[in-house]
């Protein structure tokens, strides 16, 4: 990384931040396009199919906080899912209006095309650093958040809908509020 500029000068450290930004950007969109390639799924989709197997019987609300997302987007997502005949849904005995999830040989098919991680590896990342220097980069980002003024709203959607890739719904503008997925119910 200690490449020089154009003009021959040492980068700067705000040119050097950026590149290592390029860096994780470009290993991310790069899992997201294998883990489509091998499956067909949007690397979201994929993760929440884990979610499911891994917890046979969660509901929605479960999905959402699994992958820390807006309750809504977790519908989509399992609405996808659903099409797709790679889990099947059936309303939970102690409240009908709640649901619960189960992956089906299809899902399970799925899954084994692409080698974890199934919640990205940014995530993946993020969890292998120590506690402290995730609390920096947590307090560092939030004032680079801060400078670029920008809504914070999308901080509850998967990386993939944001970057606009094959994603089960577009994200909503920021004056627009997500509205609950066709006629699954919610938690």
């Amino acid at each position: 990384m200690k490449q020089k500029t154009q003009n021959g000068s040492a980068p700067t450290t705000d040119a050097l931040v950026l590149r290592r930004f390029r860096v994780v950007f470009n290993a991310v969109r790069n899992h997201f396009q294998h883990v489509e390639k091998q499956t067909g799924l949007g690397s979201a989709q994929l993760w929440a199919l884990s979610v499911v197997r891994d917890s046979p019987g969660i509901g929605m609300g479960g999905i959402a906080k699994g992958m820390d997302i807006h309750q809504s987007t977790a519908s989509n997502l399992i609405k996808t899912l659903l099409r797709r005949e790679l889990i099947s849904m059936a309303k939970a005995p102690e409240d009908r209006r709640n649901v619960q999830l189960y992956i089906l040989p299809a899902g399970l098919i799925a899954l084994g095309q692409v080698t974890a991680p199934f919640e990205g590896v940014l995530s993946m990342a993020l969890g292998k650093l120590p506690q402290e220097t995730l609390q920096r980069l947590n307090q560092n980002l939030g004032e680079l958040v801060q400078l670029l003024k920008t809504d914070e709203q999308a901080s509850g959607v998967p990386l993939i809908e944001l970057w606009g890739k094959a994603a089960p719904h577009a994200s909503p503008a920021p004056h627009e509020e997500q509205q609950p997925a066709g006629d699954i119910p919610h938690e």
